[in-house]
């Protein structure tokens, strides 16, 4: 088992739309799953935010609490199948403008980290009439994997068929994992044969697809596309901890949280979150004087509000101590940077 500060497990790089497709097939059922987020720094609502990051853990015990509660079987497949190209975001922008479908798949193997991919994606030619699409998870965890292989690779076929029709499938498709009782509905879906139980999960393809030209090339749409994902991917590489705790900071600046707050809302100890953020290179107080900081300076640009009811917004009950606080962390005054705006 990987150390927790294995940046690929705890770094919050993952976009929530995985978790968001989960959310909605429980919504379509039924099922409350509010508590799916308990003790992860997060919310039901924030799956909802383009902007929020997870990381693999936390994703990956929100998708453990999900197959405990839907129950189906087959819900990697349930979720992979209600895919678009849209669900790819700024990736699949990027994709669809590529010149060929070779270039599309150079794309998305050098930027699937953005999409909220939850395993690692390489390319292997064998030989000179076919490749290889290789999938494997961040960290070996048998009851998710299925889920994890079935999401991709039938997310993947749709998203390939909408790039270059509805004929392409792959040759052959094989699973790290034994045959589940469904396994009729892999030959019906990805229309090829399936070999579970190998040594790898991966798709095999036909070379001669990399060539077909793709119709909705455009090369300025595909470089400002494929700008935009990589400023995704290094934007997102956040630890895990830092992003939930500033998170839960400003959810509740005006009630200036202690570190024990904060901590049982993560379902940690005092000298657990100490530790971790430490780890991470930075401590409680530095974090919260960043975000009052931060928010301060939006409220002070952006509003006309008296700076007392500001300092009162970021947690202070004296508008002189708040003044000395945002001098202290800016170099300026309140009043400097309204006047400045």
């Amino acid at each position: 088992m990987k150390p927790l500060r294995d940046a690929s497990l705890t770094d919050a790089m993952l976009s929530t739309n995985k978790l968001a497709c989960l959310c909605e097939l429980a919504d379509a059922r039924g099922v409350d799953c509010r508590r799916w987020f308990w003790g992860l720094g997060l919310s039901r609502e924030q799956i909802r935010d383009a902007n929020v990051r997870v990381s693999f853990r936390q994703a990956r015990r929100v998708v453990k609490r999900a197959i405990k509660a839907l129950a189906l079987p087959d819900l990697g497949l349930q979720i992979g199948r209600r895919q678009t190209i849209g669900n790819f975001g700024v990736l699949g922008l990027a994709m669809m403008t590529a010149r060929t479908f070779g270039d599309a798949l150079a794309i998305s193997m050098e930027n699937h980290i953005v999409t909220g991919s939850l395993m690692d994606i390489s390319f292997a030619p064998i030989s000179a009439d076919e490749f290889a699409i290789i999938a494997k998870p961040r960290q070996v965890d048998p009851e998710i994997l299925p889920f994890l292989c079935e999401e991709l690779f039938l997310s993947s076929l749709i998203l390939c068929r909408s790039l270059v029709g509805p004929e392409f499938r792959p040759l052959r498709l094989d699973l790290a994992y034994p045959a589940p009782a469904y396994a009729s509905f892999y030959a019906e879906l990805f229309q090829c044969p399936v070999r579970f139980a190998q040594p790898e999960s991966c798709a095999r393809i036909a070379s001669h697809w990399l060539a077909t030209p793709l119709p909705n090339y455009d090369p300025i749409s595909a470089q400002l596309a494929l700008s935009l994902c990589r400023q995704q991917a290094e934007a997102s590489r956040r630890s895990e901890i830092i992003d939930s705790v500033e998170r839960l900071l400003r959810q509740r600046l005006k009630d200036n949280p202690p570190l024990a707050d904060i901590a049982g809302a993560l379902n940690l100890t005092e000298r657990t979150l100490r530790r971790q953020l430490g780890a991470a290179g930075t401590g409680f107080k530095s974090l919260h004087d960043r975000v009052r900081a931060e928010q301060a300076r939006l409220l002070l640009q952006g509003s006309n509000r008296p700076i007392a009811d500001i300092g009162t917004a970021v947690g202070f009950r004296d508008a002189r101590e708040f003044r000395r606080a945002f001098k202290r962390w800016t170099g300026v005054s309140p009043k400097a940077i309204r006047v400045s705006s």
